[in-house]
């Protein structure tokens, strides 16, 4: 469990045909508006922390979050003063985090970091634990799924076929949803038996290729006068950039804080530097993801 716990709420503009410096992004096939109440769903599944009223390009949401945001800590609040002073506009990340759980474990950022525990609210601990409390649901563990058996037709799916403790086994539901991340799930549909031999969904032979990954990078802001005392940082974003770069041209991109860096991290990068300026640089920087 890497994940930095941010859970943005894609902007209403976003759904809509935009250019970038990289090309155009085409419309999706429905709109904000019809999304949102799924957004307010997920984000009480997943106990969002965060603040409306901050960023000017937050959409509207028909139910508020439910929790306030994780607090700034002292140098990170500094930080948003000083933005604000510029005429910017920080705004809270919303953040599935249990901050009070995390730090019982630990204190240590939650940003890529590796953890099993509660702090961090995922799939797991958050729709999955929930569903688990109906009494109608059941997880069947150790379970691998082979195959999916498309019905004569070929319109829906009409078995899952499973490997459990060496034995293949199989269920006949009434609705599949193959939902096991953009690996697993184009794998899933790879492996599955059809007239084409290319796997189910896969006329168009696209399935399982033109993976995206972050377009983005670090940065670190230096102040040697000031020494940045943050166990987790990752409290703060800025989006002044992210319709456009702020004087009506292309977009630029979301701005974000990173959890804390230190200098064991830098060193990975730096392997020559001596370790005293890697831990002296980390420990007076405010670390940006863009």
């Amino acid at each position: 469990k890497f994940y930095g716990a941010v859970l943005i709420r894609y902007r209403r503009e976003d759904f809509s045909e935009m250019e970038h410096y990289g090309g155009v992004s085409p419309a999706w096939p429905f709109s904000y508006e019809e999304f949102e109440p799924w957004y307010s769903r997920a984000e009480q599944l997943f106990r969002v922390r965060g603040a409306l009223g901050e960023d000017p390009t937050e959409p509207f949401h028909s139910i508020p979050y439910a929790f306030g945001p994780v607090p700034d800590e002292p140098p990170i609040a500094r930080a948003r003063a000083e933005l604000k002073g510029l005429g910017l506009h920080p705004a809270s990340l919303p953040l599935g985090v249990d901050i009070d759980a995390w730090l019982r474990d630990g204190k240590t950022g939650w940003d890529a970091f590796p953890n099993t525990g509660t702090g961090k609210v995922d799939a797991q601990s958050g729709p999955l634990t929930a569903a688990l409390a109906d009494r109608n649901i059941r997880l069947e563990t150790g379970a691998h799924v082979e195959y999916l058996e498309a019905s004569s037709d070929a319109t829906t799916i009409a078995a899952v076929h499973y490997r459990q403790d060496g034995t293949l086994k199989k269920v006949t539901p009434k609705l599949v949803v193959l939902s096991a991340g953009a690996v697993n799930s184009a794998a899933i549909l790879l492996r599955s038996p059809s007239p084409s031999g290319k796997g189910l969904a896969n006329r168009s032979d696209q399935v399982g290729r033109n993976f995206m990954n972050h377009n983005s990078s670090a940065m670190l802001a230096i102040d040697p006068r000031r020494r940045n005392t943050s166990v987790y940082q990752k409290t703060l974003m800025l989006n002044d950039y992210y319709l456009s770069d702020g004087k009506g041209g292309k977009p630029l991109g979301n701005v974000q804080l990173l959890g804390k860096i230190d200098g064991h991290i830098l060193r990975a990068n730096v392997k020559l530097a001596p370790k005293f300026a890697l831990d002296f640089m980390a420990g007076h920087a405010v670390d940006w993801y863009l």
